[in-house]
């Protein structure tokens, strides 16, 4: 790919996060937080915002070789509590009438390898991660998480630095190839909440997972809403959190889990960024009490006990074999992109915005500070819903969506 061509993609992509995404405000301040590494992203992005009619771009940079540094010479605990500079960015985020993008696109995968991984986990400030979900769901700001190519991410996803190549896997997972991207776009997501319509109105209470290792249910409240593709702010300006997206969601009773479910993909455990690979998660009444894995057990387990309400669920998700992000055909190792690519769970934090006009504390697994996807869906897998009355309703049949929407 030429570097013309590159840089179409860089526009197109900008415009889709801006215009489709972020849904950006004439007048309005944006906040980007992003690596270094990706700062040929950030400015094509500052420069759409500005072209939008932004009033403020501000982007606040971080350094993982910096992250790394402080974990290996001791610095966990100080991390962990997070600096001055931490706590205002998370305060900042408080105020209404942001707009907020974080980027992601992990330039070196495998920085932590030889790092011990318990030590990245408690590295973690779970406390101000918390507290800037919270934020984000309280409906004050748009938001929006997109992710921006780079040498090392190719590297992870093709073992060698092909930024073109990647920038094609992208394009097609974001609807980049077509003639009018931001229409494209709008149009996409205006399906998947048809689809999501479509699973609220039949009040299930329970999902069933099964395929090769998977036999689960998860049990939901009727009342709760499902969700997809975008949200709106209090003051009613719709965006969208993540682009890529391809799922419908919502938070199951964190009560109710039983039964064993296989993950079908490979995975970045975030923030530590430990891959993690054949995990099977074992539930009795809504914990998980059990998991094993060919790789990656460790960060797993320390996860799960560095909270409370970890071992429980936050998120079930739905998604077809038609998902784009599967159509570009590569394990992206960032899960931004790779939780699209099937049906998934979510260990940790729940949505409190899926309680529908009451108190969004009820029952949402809400307090835990981490929110982990992993998929458990794609070729073979089934997902039916109960309904109230005892029925089960196929909704994805060995990985195609047959639930009319």
């Amino acid at each position: 790919m030429t570097d013309l061509a590159t840089s179409e993609l860089l526009t197109r992509y900008s415009d889709v996060v801006v215009r489709g995404g972020l849904n950006l405000q004439p007048g309005q301040t944006l906040v980007v937080r992003a690596l270094v590494e990706h700062a040929r992203l950030v400015r094509a992005i500052v420069e759409a915002a500005y072209d939008a009619g932004a009033g403020f771009v501000d982007v606040e940079y971080q350094d993982d070789h910096v992250r790394r540094s402080g974990i290996v010479h001791g610095a966990g605990p100080a991390m962990a509590a997070g600096t001055a500079r931490d706590r205002a960015a998370t305060e900042r985020l408080e105020e209404p009438g942001l707009a907020f993008l974080r980027i992601t696109g992990n330039p070196e995968p495998h920085l932590m390898d030889d790092v011990d991984a318990a030590a990245v986990v408690a590295a973690s400030p779970v406390d101000l991660a918390a507290r800037e979900r919270a934020a984000l769901m309280a409906g004050g700001l748009q938001w929006c998480i997109v992710a921006a190519p780079n040498e090392g991410w190719a590297r992870a996803v093709y073992g060698e630095p092909d930024v073109d190549r990647l920038w094609q896997a992208v394009g097609t997972a974001v609807g980049l190839d077509v003639d009018d991207p931001v229409a494209d776009w709008l149009a996409h997501t205006a399906r998947l909440r048809r689809r999501a319509a479509a699973v609220e109105a039949l009040d299930l209470t329970a999902v069933r997972y099964a395929g090769p290792g998977t036999d689960l249910e998860i049990g939901l409240v009727p009342e709760w809403r499902w969700m997809a593709a975008t949200m709106h702010t209090a003051t009613g300006v719709e965006f969208s959190p993540n682009i890529p997206t391809e799922e419908v969601f919502t938070s199951p009773d964190p009560a109710r889990a039983d039964g064993t479910v296989a993950t079908t993909r490979p995975f970045l455990l975030l923030p530590s960024g430990v891959l993690v690979e054949g995990l099977t998660l074992t539930f009795e009444r809504g914990r998980i009490v059990d998991a094993t894995a060919e790789r990656g057990l460790d960060a797993v387990i320390a996860q799960l006990d560095s909270d409370p309400n970890a071992r429980r669920l936050g998120e079930v998700a739905l998604v077809d074999g038609g998902s784009r992000v599967r159509r570009a055909g590569v394990l992206f190792h960032d899960m931004l992109y790779d939780e699209n690519a099937g049906s998934h769970i979510a260990w940790g934090q729940g949505f409190p915005m899926v309680v529908p006009d009451g108190d969004a504390t009820s029952g949402v697994n809400r307090v835990a500070a981490v929110h982990t996807d992993v998929v458990v869906g794609g070729p073979g897998v089934s997902i039916a819903g109960v309904a109230g009355d005892g029925r089960v309703i196929p909704i994805i049949t060995d990985d195609e969506w047959v639930l009319p929407a």
